[in-house]
């Protein structure tokens, strides 16, 4: 567990206060013995694998007779078998009997033939066994709560006085002022009300460079204050904080059971039946032999049947490496919600995007004030300012840090009214105030659709707020947004992995959307869409056929991201309501997390084939073995036995390990994305100047 190595101990030392419980146990549990707290009980399987060897090794020097060497080799069995027998029990009363009861079978029919020594080296082995297993799953699970475990304790909290007190994290309310100061982990989410710093939000992003944060600047629990004392305003405390959300999803992918998983335990509930069925054949068979020697081992080969044919490792297939995949995922700061959603990713074949916040950065700045005639700059800028005063929509925040910056006095009081997908309505100090789209204002003043004509042409390409004021038409101010750097190298490679269709879906102007849709090369673009505009054509694009991931940004994606098979939020820029509409949310705004996705969830859809296969494979080999006495032949009796119960983990331990490899996807990934960037800082910290020339010995004379 990841400990935040500070001098304030009290306040860094990272728990387990945050009702993450869920996550404490086993990943890969599937079947009860592996729910048992067994560790405590290792010492008696010690004794127990004592007891064998000396019975065994009794009875192979003949020191003692052999009534005597086999009492070693009952207790054993006693012992050994109790902790199975047990697990079984509790299989047969729950309704879902699996590999516990078939093993517990296997040890009483060994016992039921005389064969105690054969019963108590193959419960050794099993739960021996059972234990590495175990084992594995339980570091991979601890690499998983790291996540969690970077959230402390206990917080600073700061009175309205101003003096601090140390709370207990489960006691905090959201509205309380935390103090946070360098070198220590945040407790809580919040927004920055007071001071500047660093922070290393890698814990949720993957991004190892640092975040500057400011007064307004939202921060998160689990991340890393490096360089200065911030006042934080509690948004989110305990599990209600986004790394809480993280330990919630992880626990989702241990639990949920896909429609593949589904058909597996489906598959199980009979597989267990079928066992014991070719159990009781191959006994039946073998007993009625002429053969005496054959008839003396029928017993055993049923007990290897039984043994080899447990469907443990067809049960792990799936879940474990959905766990390793979620972790993988929250690594590079993708939050899955449920596995269906990881599952329905690696078939997508068409990808919508919304143009503002996703393909382009969201960070608008105005560009052109284009007021009517008759109508001054700084009154256009004045009403738009006061209209878009409450509003929280990238292009209202843009207006009025231009309207600061200005020095213009924004009066926000009055009526306020927000139209989704088209716009405000306000009554302030200045008066009756209506701003948003030009297609929205037309309906709203039809006559002023010319002045609404001769406006925008003064502003293509931008994206426009028209502004009336009293009924008189005002102008639009422009503003535009960057397309992100990555943006079309996303694109590309989106088509690389198989996507037929990529297209942009915005509420802005076609014109706007045009420009945008050029620079990234999609291939169609939808433009002026309403809200319920993007939901319709998101079930068209159902209709025929496509698999959809439609990734957003704003309030008005919700229905759209809830209406594809994968919707994805931009989870720490994006709005609440698009990421609570979304299945899946990028902790950051990397666009290249798509592709990530999707070719995380085509390994992990291969990796639960190969586990598929491989388990039915080995169940069908070892019941080859079984039957034909080959492993009885191989060992006699005891060893044959345990040479059985070995081949049945081994496919348990290759799922496991094969799953697990899924941890490690997108390390490469990390690395080259930490170069790139690398490289690029140190690009732009060159020197370059006008009056300068370069490679002149290429140049000819």
């Amino acid at each position: 567990m990841a400990d935040a190595a500070h001098s304030h101990t009290h306040v860094h030392e990272p728990v387990d206060s945050h009702k993450h419980d869920h996550l404490h146990s086993s990943a890969v549990d599937c079947c009860s013995h592996h729910d048992m707290d067994v560790e405590r009980y290792l010492g008696f399987y010690l004794i127990g694998g004592v007891l064998a060897l000396v019975s065994w090794i009794a009875h192979l020097t003949g020191m003692t007779s052999p009534l005597v060497a086999t009492l070693p080799a009952v207790a054993a069995a006693i012992l050994l078998g109790f902790w199975l027998f047990k697990a079984a029990v509790t299989e047969v009363l729950s309704g879902r009997v699996s590999s516990s009861s078939l093993a517990a079978l296997a040890i009483l029919a060994a016992m039921a033939v005389g064969n105690y020594g054969t019963a108590a080296f193959l419960a050794f082995i099993l739960l021996v066994a059972d234990q590495i297993v175990r084992r594995t799953a339980s570091g991979a699970q601890r690499a998983i709560e790291q996540l969690v475990k970077l959230t402390p304790t206990e917080a600073r909290v700061v009175g309205e006085d101003g003096t601090e007190r140390i709370l207990p994290v489960a006691e905090i309310k959201v509205g309380m002022t935390v103090r946070v100061r360098p070198g220590e982990n945040l407790p809580v989410d919040g927004r920055v009300m007071t001071g500047q710093s660093s922070v290393n939000q890698a814990s949720l992003t993957g991004e190892a460079m640092p975040v500057e944060v400011q007064q307004g600047s939202d921060v998160y629990a689990g991340t890393s204050n490096l360089t200065g004392a911030v006042d934080i305003r509690v948004t989110a405390a305990g599990a209600d904080t986004t790394i809480g959300k993280v330990s919630s999803l992880i626990h989702e992918a241990e639990s949920t059971r896909t429609p593949r998983q589904l058909l597996i335990e489906q598959v199980a509930k009979f597989y267990v039946p079928v066992a014991i069925a070719v159990a009781t054949i191959v006994f039946f068979f073998n007993a009625r032999s002429p053969d005496p020697l054959v008839r003396d081992t029928a017993a055993l080969k049923a007990v290897t049947v039984l043994v080899v044919t447990c469907p443990t490792a067809l049960l792990l297939s799936s879940p474990s490496a959905m766990v390793a995949a979620f972790a993988a995922a929250a690594r590079l700061g993708v939050m899955v919600k449920r596995t269906e959603f990881l599952e329905s990713a690696a078939t997508v074949d068409a990808v919508v995007m919304d143009k503002t916040g996703t393909l382009t950065t969201g960070r608008f700045e105005v560009s052109r004030l284009a007021p009517a005639e008759g109508v001054e700059g700084a009154e256009l800028l004045k009403a738009a300012a006061a209209a878009e005063a409450r509003s929280n929509h990238p292009l209202a925040q843009s207006i009025l840090r231009t309207a600061t910056q200005a020095r213009i006095t924004v009066d926000a009081g009055g009526e306020y009214q927000e139209i989704h997908g088209a716009g405000v309505k306000a009554r302030t100090s200045l008066g009756s105030l209506v701003a948003g789209r030009g297609t929205w204002i037309r309906t709203e003043l039809p006559s002023a659709a010319d002045q609404v004509t001769a406006v925008e042409a003064r502003i293509e390409g931008m994206s426009g707020v028209h502004v009336v004021k009293d009924g008189r038409y005002l102008g639009a101010v422009g503003l535009e947004d960057k397309v992100r750097p990555n943006a079309k190298a996303v694109v590309d490679r989106l088509r690389e992995l198989g996507v037929r269709t990529v297209a942009i879906f915005t509420g802005d102007r076609l014109s706007v959307g045009k420009r945008v849709g050029v620079a990234t090369g999609v291939d169609m673009v939808e433009a002026e869409c309403l809200p319920e505009e993007k939901h319709e054509l998101i079930k068209q694009l159902n209709a025929d056929g496509y698999r959809v991931m439609m990734v957003g940004d704003g309030i008005n994606d919700g229905p759209a991201l809830a209406e594809s098979d994968v919707g994805v939020a931009m989870g720490l820029s994006g709005s609440d309501i698009a990421a609570n509409s979304a299945g899946v949310a990028l902790m950051t705004d990397e666009l290249n997390r798509l592709p990530f996705l999707m070719e995380l969830a085509r390994r992990t859809r291969g990796i639960v084939g190969q586990n598929i296969a491989v388990s039915v494979l080995m169940a069908i080999i070892g019941l080859a073995l079984a039957a034909s006495g080959a492993f009885i032949e191989l060992g006699g009796a005891s060893l044959g036995v345990g040479a059985a119960a070995v081949l049945h983990f081994l496919p348990d331990v290759f799922v496991i390990g094969n799953s697990f490899r899924l941890f490690r996807f997108g390390e490469d990934f990390l690395e080259s994305e930490t170069i790139a960037r690398e490289q690029a800082e140190a690009s732009a910290k060159r020197v370059r100047r006008d009056a300068s020339v370069r490679n002149l010995a290429a140049e000819p004379a």
